[in-house]
């Protein structure tokens, strides 16, 4: 493995609004930036008891969450018929890393947001996604995301 040095060429690919049609939207959207889930513990549980005698104490809970995470796009106006469909689709979804790596997993777009359109600037929209964690191919069964180097 090697530390990536660039996050140039970093992609998001959906499976689409109309999931079981297969249909990629890249022809009407480009990434501009691309912010990576993150991975959280939820925090702690607290495990003071009226037999601590000085220290507060807790515990680690026992899930993971894939954290909500953005893009920003540049995109053609057809992209907002797109995003009625694929609001709220929870769907398969891949980022593939300057590397060739992929992290895959499942997620919905929670908000799609148009900046400012301004003379002399490229528009471009704000993506809001939440992963789910959940297969909707196969009954919303619990799955991990999947890193392939």
């Amino acid at each position: 493995m090697t530390i990536m040095t660039d996050g140039y060429q970093t992609t998001i690919t959906f499976t689409s609004g109309e999931r079981d049609s297969g249909v990629i939207i890249t022809d009407i959207m480009e990434e501009k930036e691309v912010t990576p889930p993150g991975i959280s513990g939820g925090g702690s549980t607290d495990a003071t008891t009226m037999r601590n005698t000085t220290w507060r104490t807790v515990n680690p809970k026992s899930l993971k969450t894939l954290t909500p995470f953005t893009l920003v796009i540049a995109y053609d106006a057809a992209l907002f018929d797109q995003m009625v469909n694929m609001i709220n689709d929870n769907q398969e979804m891949t980022i593939t890393f300057p590397d060739g790596s992929t992290l895959v997993f499942w997620a919905y777009i929670d908000e799609f947001t148009p900046a400012a359109n301004v003379e002399g600037e490229q528009p471009t929209a704000t993506i809001s996604i939440i992963p789910t964690n959940q297969d909707a191919d196969n009954n919303n069964a619990e799955i991990a995301p999947v890193y392939t180097a």
